[in-house]
Parts: structure tokens; C-alpha cells; sequence
């Protein structure tokens, strides 16, 4: 009996969309690359917000003096295993920064 309880309780929950805000996890500004990620557990799906995601890798490219960043990839790879099912999913996000803002140098003059 507890464990039919059990598995209605895995099967409501495990459905479930969730809403992600990835966070900046590494950054690589020689590159100008942005890297965002958020966990997700195996049975639920994780719906992210294109544009704050979009906003956080561009207000780190502009503290470098990028313009805007652009996203180019994405992975998902398993970091808790048990037997063959995954328990923990680790996705990023990579966002390449574009463009110069010009701020940083404009303090540049020459003595020519």
C-alpha cells in the first residue's frame, strides 16, 4: 500500500515543468565567453527565460566592454548516477560576447 502511495507521489511530481534562472557558473573574458547553468532533476523539465538569460551573459560581457553576447551552445550532462538512472543533470549554457561598447578605451589618447 505505501508503495502505491509512493509511486502516485513520483508520477504527479515528476511531470512538472520548472522555472530556471540559470546563474553565471564560469566566464572566460580573454575569449569573451559566458558560461550560465542551472541543475535539473531527471523526471522534470526545466523552461528558462530567454530574455533574462539572454541579459545576464550581456551584463557580463558589458562589464568587459562587449556590446551584447549571443548564445552558441548548450550541454547537459549527468553528475549523480545511481545504476544505470540518472539523478542530477547539469545543464549550461555557453554565450559568446559580441561587438565593443567603446566605454573602456575612450580614456585611450595618444600623444602623437
Amino acid at each position: 500500500m505505501k508503495h502505491r502511495y509512493l509511486l502516485i507521489a513520483i508520477l504527479l511530481v515528476g511531470g512538472c515543468t520548472l522555472n530556471k534562472n540559470p546563474k553565471v557558473v564560469s566566464t572566460d573574458p580573454t575569449a569573451g565567453v559566458v558560461r550560465l547553468g542551472y541543475s535539473l532533476l531527471p523526471l522534470n523539465s526545466g523552461e528558462i527565460d530567454p530574455f533574462l538569460t539572454q541579459s545576464t551573459a550581456a551584463q557580463q560581457c558589458q562589464k568587459w566592454g562587449y556590446a551584447t553576447a549571443l548564445p552558441y551552445g548548450e550541454t547537459k550532462t549527468c553528475t549523480v548516477y545511481s545504476g544505470p538512472q540518472c539523478l542530477n543533470y547539469d545543464v549550461l549554457l555557453d554565450y559568446q560576447c559580441r561587438g565593443t561598447s567603446g566605454t573602456p578605451y575612450s580614456v585611450v589618447t595618444s600623444n602623437w
